[in-house]
């Protein structure tokens, strides 16, 4: 059971509306920019800021590297085809291949895959900056507690509407704002390597790791089951990627 019930959706939006509008204002932003890979998540943040800001306020920019399915792309174009909204595309696989050529760098499908999410990082900050826009990111409340993100990568934004929304509640909100169903019936992927699944990679489905999260949640941390038990390990071993640097400043 999620926390956004059918009931309260337009409430739901209406409140990330009015966060993505705040945030724009306060930092006297022209509009944000989104990486779009072609999943849900992006899919959802990006219809939300088409709402609050409206289309011509919003740009997307598809960064794709060769662990990339094809699809993707077809499914980013289809969504800002729908939304009316701006999509530029970056290709990124020279720019990482140079990279890991480098001596030194060590080449693993983790690793490539961080370095791809850290280059789309450094992308959008460029882009964002010439246009005087703020980034928007993509994570969700399920992915930031077990810390299922690239530290300075995808995790890396100036707004995040979705991250007090399980994964689960994502495709509510998707449902009910019209998003392309190629997008939602896709199984997630971070494309880290061709083939790879969320899912696959966690051991589980969204479904049963938010039901074990939010039990978690209720009893203060204690599991109770052997998905609660797993779930407790991924958010124990994610602790860095939710807390700032070590410091003396601010201890």
């Amino acid at each position: 059971m999620t926390e956004v019930t059918c009931e309260c959706i337009g409430c739901e939006i209406v409140k990330t509306k009015d966060l993505i509008r705040q945030t724009v204002w306060e930092a006297n932003a022209r509009g944000v920019v989104i990486g779009i890979s072609g999943g849900i998540d992006s899919a959802v943040a990006c219809s939300l800021c088409c709402k609050a800001l409206s289309p011509e306020r919003v740009l997307c920019v598809n960064m794709p590297v060769s662990s990339n399915n094809p699809q993707d792309h077809e499914d980013a174009e289809e969504l800002c085809r729908g939304l009316g909204v701006e999509l530029i595309t970056v290709p990124l696989e020279n720019v990482r291949s140079a990279f890991l050529a480098a001596h030194y760098i060590t080449d693993t499908p983790v690793l490539r895959g961080n370095i791809a999410a850290r280059l789309r990082m450094t992308a959008l900050y460029n882009i964002a900056a010439a246009r005087r826009y703020l980034v928007c990111g993509t994570s969700n409340k399920t992915e930031y507690m077990i810390g299922y993100s690239t530290k300075w990568g995808d995790s890396a934004a100036d707004i995040q509407p979705l991250l007090h929304l399980w994964k689960m509640d994502v495709y509510l909100l998707a449902k009910e704002l019209g998003v392309p169903e190629s997008i939602i019936r896709k199984a997630p992927s971070a494309g880290f390597w061709e083939g790879q699944s969320d899912e696959g990679e966690l051991g589980m489905s969204y479904a049963d790791l938010d039901a074990a999260l939010i039990e978690l949640e209720k009893n203060g941390g204690v599991p109770g089951s052997p998905n609660e038990e797993k779930a407790l390990g991924f958010i124990q071993c994610s602790k860095h990627k939710r807390a700032p640097a070590a410091n003396r400043l601010f201890t």
